[in-house]
C-alpha cells in the first residue's frame, strides 16, 4: 500500500506504523487518520501479521491533531465530526485487532498523539518524551478514547490533574504511575521495542486476542461476567495448537514453537 502521511512496512510478522510528517512533528490531519485506519484494517486480513508498533518519525511521536487554518469563529466548526467519522473508528479498529498493539514514543506524545499512544496494550516511552492532555489548552475536552483510557490506568486524581490541567507528564514520571508500561533510555527505545515485538511475533497470537478482549470487556463490566468470559476463552485457548505445543514444550523443557494458530 503507497501512503503519503505514514509509513507501514511488515517483517518478520511485525507490521510497524510510522506517523509521517516530521516536518510538522506529526500532526494529525484527517489524511493521516484515514491511512492509519486503511493499514490496521489491512491487518485483519493478514495472518502473517502477529503484532503492530506504532511509533513517529523524527523527533515526535505525535503532537496531536492538525490545528492549521487560520481563525475561526466561534459555532463555525463542528469539532466532533472528525472525531465521529475518523479518530473514534481508528480507536476502535486498534482495540478490536486480534494482534498486540505496542507504541514506541520517540517524543511528544500530545492530544490526540496522546491518546493514540496510550491507547496501546504496552507502550515504552524514550526518557526525553512527554504526554500532554493538551485539549483543555486550547479550550476543548480530552477525545480519542483519553477519558475511558486515563482513569482506568492512573485513578481519577491523576487523570483528572491530567485532563484539566493540560500539563506534560515526563516520561519516567509516567512510568512511575503506571500511565505507561517502561521508559527507556532514548538510544535503547527502538532496540526495548523489537524485543517486544519479537517476543509477541513469536507468541501464541490467538491467546493475545482473548487477553485483550478479556480486558476490555473486564473492564466494562462486572466480576460474574469477566468469569464467564474466563471460563469461555479458556476452553478457546485450551483447543489451540499453541496451547499443545506449549504443554509438549514444557514437558521437554524447551522453548516452546507457538505458530499463532
Amino acid at each position: 500500500m503507497a501512503f503519503e502521511t505514514i509509513l507501514f512496512d511488515v517483517e518478520d510478522g511485525v507490521a510497524t506504523l510510522t506517523f509521517n510528517r516530521p516536518e510538522r512533528l506529526n500532526a494529525i490531519d484527517e489524511q493521516m487518520v484515514g491511512e492509519a485506519y486503511e493499514a490496521v484494517s489491512a491487518i485483519e486480513d493478514d495472518d502473517s501479521i502477529r503484532v503492530l508498533v506504532i511509533t513517529g518519525a523524527g523527533r515526535a511521536f505525535s503532537s496531536g491533531a492538525d490545528l492549521a487554518g487560520g481563525d475561526l469563529e466561534p459555532g463555525e466548526v463542528d469539532a466532533g465530526r472528525v472525531l465521529e467519522t475518523l479518530f473514534n473508528p481508528l480507536l476502535e479498529k486498534l482495540f478490536a485487532l486480534s494482534v498486540p498493539v505496542v507504541a514506541a514514543v520517540n517524543g511528544p506524545a500530545a492530544g490526540a498523539g496522546c491518546s493514540l499512544a496510550l491507547a496501546a496494550d504496552i507502550t515504552v516511552a524514550a526518557e526525553s518524551a512527554y504526554f500532554l492532555q493538551a485539549f483543555i489548552n486550547i479550550g476543548l475536552v480530552p477525545d480519542v478514547g483519553s477519558t475511558w483510557v486515563l482513569p482506568r490506568q492512573v485513578g481519577r486524581a491523576r487523570a483528572t490533574a491530567m485532563m484539566m490541567l493540560g500539563e506534560r507528564i515526563p516520561a519516567p514520571q509516567a512510568a512511575d504511575w503506571g500511565l505507561i508500561w517502561k521508559c527507556v533510555p532514548d538510544a535503547e527505545l527502538h532496540d526495548e521495542v523489537r524485543k517486544i515485538a519479537r517476543k509477541f511475533a513469536a507468541g501464541p497470537t490467538r491467546a493475545y486476542a482473548m487477553v485483550r478482549t478479556g480486558i476490555r470487556d473486564a473492564l466494562e463490566g462486572p466480576l460474574s461476567k469477566a468469569l464467564h468470559a474466563e471460563r469461555r476463552n479458556q476452553w478457546l485457548a485450551g483447543r489451540t495448537a499453541d496451547f499443545a505445543e506449549g504443554v509438549a514444550a514444557f514437558q521437554q523443557k524447551r522453548q516452546p514453537n507457538f505458530r499463532g494458530s
